[in-house]
């Protein structure tokens, strides 16, 4: 049964019906119609219902999940039926058929492209290119199709207007392969007449409404379907078919299936034939008939390329020979030649339409087969026929359209009773015979020989003389008048609602209908004029030519009589219901919902007619007869074993059969099955309703330990994977830094004895994990080699070096040039060798201060240029002690200016240049501003290196304390007297000494430019 849907939506198969009877039918039916579920089961058919409207039901995912599934396991769709058939062709090697039916507008056409679609998408998955031509073919057929067979009519807007019947080859693979059109009994007499409110053939319309401008003008047309006599009726018919865009598809799918472009021109010839020829207007000229306006005469032999002459002749004259062989022309009558015009555009039609269904077959068919090679070659028969049709004025087609319904619902009866049949006695289960209705009587009415009614038309047209359709009503009223099922009104008097002479009645299936015998032996006869026949064939244009081979026989040839359209239409009819019978039946029964074509309105009347002519009611009872359900011991097994504990969730009993016995006793419904061989057949729906109630309850529950346990599976499999690789991570870290130790142990293997001690060593790059470990080793090893190197440097030397290494780290590389790669005198007031002149003085000077404030080393001294507080700058003398720091006046023997404690210095500013300036900050905000001259040792000495690395040097070691040293890039920050002051530095050309000037925000360091 189909699963997944809830009963607020009815049942899903009408099999599960409480009770069968109409009402429930019906209620079930119009449930679904009004929840927008248009499909229901019954057993393995299903029932559509037209929505007339668009319905997202059809899309790649749809596709995928009715897939290889079986019927139950998805909600009732086209696409399960469809399936279902594929499986059984590729699974048993069955041929297998469906069957659409249903009147028109129910739906049926379209069922068979969604039917086709899901064919095509679920085959070929390897993409073979021939597979995909073929289903390119079969796919665009319907376009085709479409165009030149189906047409609008009152009921529907796109209805067929021909049976079709496609069989679709497969190879072993279940691949298509190729296949075959059959069709039946197309409704030419719509070509020159419609009822009000219908449509021609769209395939005018769209020639009109879509052709280009220069195809209608070589075809001698207008855009216009009203110009046309034979379009007319349809021109203002509204429809929800697009005309234009319908045409570019027709034209796309005729080069996919590999018309060429002549034979496309041809087709189109042919359509601006009808046309034109349906405007033709004949005039009667004292005792012959013309033609009125030879222009169109004209157009119809280029279109058709022939002669005019014979064109004429061919529409005006009849060709008749005589017994004794003479050929003579009979004139037309008037009404003659417009009968003679209407016939002959029919049959153009006509053998186009079944030319292009020719050509097709010759794309589509199966070529090179070899069942040795191949394997053995399976079909799906696709059947799209037209359904049962009531009209207020029923004539001859009606009439052979409803005797095809009635040889397919026979064929429907005897199928599903002898699958039923077939099936019980297979699985050793008693048949219970059910009554039903066998409409053999009515197929005996139409068809049986000498006495049915095509027996009667047949013979009515081959008689001799005069013979009306009045006269052949009469001869019918006398054969059958005691046939149970035909009547009419001589028969019956007192029935008004038939004419005398006119109506009969037939029985059918469906029900009553009234057929009018007017023009039935006119159809029949289906008569054509040989000279039309002829013309044709003789046409240069060999598409044309091709149409009709019937027109190279001559005039005194004697033939046979053709068969009546009538009996040519029984034979095909008996052909196919034969071809159908050998073949597994798969049914699709569509239901037109309402005649206003609203998607909303459900005619209960309207529908439930349908519902009996169909015999769906009698489909439910002959599937439930016996056993409303049936399902393999497997399946059954796989769907409720979850309720019953001896077979959740695998069983311990020998076969399935003991576990489904066991899931039935469980339940208490011995009562209610049979036991087959290999399937469980169920009784009544209510048992089966009550599993699927205690399943549905259960699945919640199943499905929560389900994720649970795989939740939890996963869990441990994450769990599992996150150990191995942290395991493998541990691994491999380890052995990333062992390399790491093993590179850097080779590569500094021998740095003791390099001149370097290893600086010029790269180091390797270390694993991330070492990164820290790595900064560290680095920094060992270079106070390693520091070391090696310092400790062979004189005891006498070092207060240099660590002055220099002060220096090294205050500047931190922002200042280029300090004087790193000289020797630092210190004391360059004292240096004969810098201060020729005036070292003796300074000497004798400095000695007197030491004796006097008693300091111990001289830091630094040197020549300055300083600004003082005045704003002028002076030139000075500089001493710094490890005490004080004096100002000094070189020019009256170092006379002490000024004498500052060192402990008041802060800090030191210097620029980044090559300048000489050094700010002294002191903690009362009342700083020096001293420029540094160079002495005559070395007039391009930077001293600023010096002063910073010997302050710096005597405030750690003997102060313990810090000395900030500020590198600025700008200018330099400082206050004086507790002002704050900016100085820059500025270089100017001409500018002989460096000097400071003020400025607006303090001073100005002038530079010389070279």
């Amino acid at each position: 049964m189909a699963a997944l849907e809830g009963l607020e939506f009815g049942k899903s198969d009408f099999v599960l019906l409480d009770e069968v009877n109409i009402e429930q039918f019906m209620e079930n039916l119009k449930l679904r119609f009004e929840n927008a579920h248009i499909y229901t089961f019954i057993g393995e058919g299903v029932v559509s219902v037209n929505p007339y409207k668009q319905m997202d039901i059809y899309g790649k995912e749809d596709i995928n999940a009715y897939r290889g599934r079986e019927l139950y396991e998805n909600p009732p769709h086209l696409y399960a039926v469809a399936d279902a058939a594929y499986k059984a062709m590729k699974r048993r090697a069955k041929d297998t058929c469906i069957v659409v039916s249903g009147e028109s507008g129910a739906g049926k056409t379209e069922a068979s492209k969604y039917i086709m679609q899901y064919i095509a998408a679920i085959t070929n998955p390897s993409q073979r290119a021939e597979v995909e031509s073929v289903k390119n073919v079969l796919l665009k057929s319907n376009c085709v199709l479409e165009a030149f067979g189906n047409a609008k009519t009152n009921r529907n807007d796109n209805s067929s207007r021909f049976g079709k019947y496609m069989d679709i080859n497969f190879n072993f693979n279940g691949n298509p392969t190729g296949g075959h059109i059959n069709n039946y009994l197309l409704e030419k007499s719509r070509v020159v007449q419609q009822n009000g409110g219908e449509r021609n053939f769209h395939s005018f319309y769209q020639l009109l409404r879509g052709g280009s401008d220069v195809m209608l003008k070589s075809l001698h047309l207008h855009n216009d379907p009203a110009n046309y006599v034979y379009t007319r009726e349809g021109a203002v018919t509204t429809t929800s078919n697009n005309d234009r865009s319908s045409h570019n598809a027709v034209l796309s799918a005729l080069n996919v299936i590999g018309f060429s472009e002549e034979e496309i021109h041809s087709i189109y010839r042919i359509l601006g034939t009808v046309l034109i020829l349906g405007n033709l207007q004949f005039e009667t000229d004292s005792e012959s008939v013309r033609v009125v306006g030879m222009g169109d005469v004209s157009h119809i032999a280029e279109l058709t390329s022939t002669e005019p002459d014979n064109v004429t002749k061919s529409l005006l004259y009849r060709t008749v020979a005589t017994g004794d062989g003479e050929v003579i022309e009979k004139g037309h009558s008037e009404k003659e030649a417009c009968f003679g015009r209407d016939a002959f555009t029919k049959a153009l039609y006509e053998r186009l339409f079944g030319w292009i269904v020719g050509r097709i077959n010759a794309v589509i068919e199966v070529k090179d087969y070899n069942p040795v090679l191949h394997g053995k070659n399976t079909v799906i028969g696709v059947l799209d026929i037209y359904g049962f049709e009531i009209f207020d004025n029923n004539s001859f087609e009606q009439f052979c359209i409803n005797y095809c319904n009635e040889k397919l619902q026979q064929l429907f009866i005897q199928l599903i009773l002898c699958q039923e049949q077939d099936e019980y006695r297979r699985e050793g289960i008693k048949w219970q015979h059910i009554d039903y209705f066998n409409n053999q009587i009515i197929v005996d009415l139409v068809e049986q020989p000498h006495k049915g009614i095509i027996s009667v038309l047949d013979e009515a047209c081959l008689s001799v003389g005069k013979v009306t359709d009045t006269v052949c009503l009469e001869s019918m009223d006398a054969k059958l008048g005691q046939h149970p099922h035909y009547t009419s009104r001589k028969l019956t008097p007192s029935d008004k609602t038939m004419e005398f002479n006119r109506d009969f009645r037939i029985r059918h299936y469906a029900g009553d209908v009234t057929y009018s015998i007017e023009g039935f032996l006119d159809k029949n006869k289906d008569p054509l004029y040989q000279d039309f026949k002829r013309l044709m064939f003789n046409s240069s244009n060999p598409v044309m030519k091709e149409m009709w081979p019937d027109g190279q026989l001559s005039i005194t040839e004697v033939t046979k009589r053709p068969l009546t359209a009538a009996t040519l239409f029984k034979n095909s009819i008996v052909a196919l219901v034969e071809k159908l019978g050998c073949k597994e039946p798969y049914y699709v029964r569509c239901i037109k919902p309402n005649d206003m074509k609203s998607p909303l309105l459900f005619d209960d009347a309207r529908c439930q007619h349908q519902v009996a002519y169909l015999g769906l009611l009698e489909n439910v009872r002959v599937r439930r007869a016996g056993f409303a359900y049936r399902q393999a011991y497997t399946r059954f097994l796989q769907r409720y074993k979850m309720t019953c504990v001896y077979t959740w969730p695998n069983h311990l009993m020998e076969t399935d059969r003991e576990a489904v016995e066991a899931i039935v006793t469980q339940h208490g419904f011995q009562d209610d099955v049979a036991y087959g061989h290999t399937k469980l057949f169920v009784r009544t729906p209510k048992s089966l309703f009550t599993l699927e109630q205690e399943r549905a309850v259960l699945i919640p529950v199943l499905v929560l330990f389900l994720q649970k346990v795989w939740r939890g599976a996963l869990a441990r499999m994450r769990c599992q994977r996150m150990r191995a690789i942290f395991a493998i991570m541990g691994c491999y870290k380890r052995y990333k830094v062992k390399v790491h130790f093993w590179e850097v142990e080779r590569r500094f293997a021998n740095v003791c004895n390099m001149a370097d001690y290893g600086k010029s060593v790269e180091w390797p790059t270390p694993p991330a994990a070492l990164t820290q470990f790595h900064s560290i080793t680095q920094k060992l090893h270079r106070r390693w080699r520091a070391w090696q190197m310092v400790k062979n440097i004189p005891q006498s030397d070092m207060g240099a070096v660590r002055a220099k290494v002060a220096a090294l780290g205050a500047l931190n590389g922002e200042r280029k040039d300090w004087g790193c790669g000289r020797s630092w005198e210190r004391d360059y007031l004292a240096n004969v060798r810098d201060c020729h002149r005036s070292s003796s003085n300074f000497i004798l000077f400095s000695q007197e201060l030491r004796n006097k404030d008693e300091y111990n080393q001289v830091i630094f001294s040197g020549f300055c240029r300083k600004m003082n507080r005045f704003n002028k700058s002076t030139d000075r003398a500089l001493l710094i002690t490890d005490k004080h720091i004096y100002k000094l006046d070189p020019k009256k023997q170092f006379k002490v200016l000024k004498r500052l404690p060192l402990e008041v210095v802060t800090g030191l500013s210097v620029t980044a240049g090559v300048d000489q300036m050094v700010a002294l900050h002191t903690s009362s905000q009342d700083d020096a501003l001293l420029y540094i001259q160079r002495g005559e040792l070395c007039p391009d000495q930077d001293r600023i290196g010096e002063l910073v690395g010997t302050l710096i040097d005597h405030f750690t070691r003997v102060r313990n304390t810090p000395l900030p040293v500020k590198v600025c890039c700008s200018a330099v920050q400082l206050h004086m007297r507790g002002k704050p002051k900016s100085v820059t530095v500025e270089t100017k050309a001409g500018q002989a000494i460096a000097d400071f000037r003020k400025s607006r925000d303090g001073f100005t360091l002038l530079i010389p430019s070279n």
